[in-house]
Order: structure tokens, then C-alpha cells, then sequence
């Protein structure tokens, strides 16, 4: 996975501190709507291979399986988790209202332990970016 970024600073180890500029779901117009609650430039630390100074835009790349692994676990786990809770407590005789619960409640605890593993997992293997180009 590809993405443009600027250098704003360089650390003499070899890596670049950069700016990246995340795209919105409306199509980065901003003016007409101005309901953008994220923030939208965030920074990341990446192997500055091509000895980029600060100020350049740079490509930086990352290994799009972990962004994806990621991504589906934050994303799709949890709404498994939600029809597995509700097909358990269906199977278990439940009332439509306590299928729901169970089902949300489900939803919630996968959400909880995503986090928590995301969390664990990035301090042991965060996902490393690499400055590949000049532009």
C-alpha cells in the first residue's frame, strides 16, 4: 500500500517522521460540509531510505497485509460476533428481546477484545513504513 506524505523531520538513525493526509469519505470537500470529526493528517515514523529532507514529499510504503488484517479485525469480527451471540441465544430458546441483548452484548465484548489485541499487537509488530520515492 502506497501513499503521498511529507518529511517533517529526519532523525539521524535512518528513519523520517512524515505527514500523511487521510482522505474523507465525502471526497475530501470539507467546505461544504464541515462534519469532519477526525483529524485529518496523521504522522508515522518511516525508514528514510532515499535520505529525504524535511519539507519533501515523499511515497511511503507498508505491507498491505497487515493494514488489511487489521482493518478485518476491527471491521468484520465484531458483526460475526454479533449473529454468533444472537444464534446462540436464539438456539438456546431466548426471547426475541434477549436474542438482541445477547447479540449487542456479544458485538461489544468483540469490539473490547479487538482493541485490546490491536493495542498488544501493535507495541510487539507495529506496521512499519518505508519512504520509497522522491516526488
Amino acid at each position: 500500500m502506497t501513499q503521498d506524505a511529507v518529511v517533517t523531520r529526519v532523525f539521524p538513525n535512518g528513519l523520517a517522521e512524515v505527514a500523511v493526509t487521510r482522505g474523507t469519505a465525502c471526497g475530501s470537500n470539507c467546505g461544504n460540509c464541515e462534519s469532519c470529526a477526525f483529524q485529518n493528517e496523521l504522522k508515522a515514523i518511516a525508514k528514510n531510505t532515499v535520505h529525504a529532507t524535511p519539507g519533501e514529499k515523499v511515497v511511503i510504503e507498508s505491507v498491505s497485509s497487515r493494514i488489511f488484517s487489521a482493518a478485518f479485525l476491527l471491521y468484520i469480527v465484531p458483526f460475526i460476533a454479533l449473529f454468533i451471540g444472537y444464534a446462540i441465544a436464539a438456539v438456546n430458546a431466548l426471547s426475541e428481546g434477549m436474542c438482541i441483548l445477547v447479540s449487542f452484548a456479544a458485538f461489544a465484548l468483540a469490539v473490547a477484545v479487538v482493541v485490546v489485541y490491536q493495542r498488544i499487537n501493535k507495541r510487539k509488530k507495529p506496521i512499519t513504513f518505508e519512504i520509497t520515492q522522491l516526488r
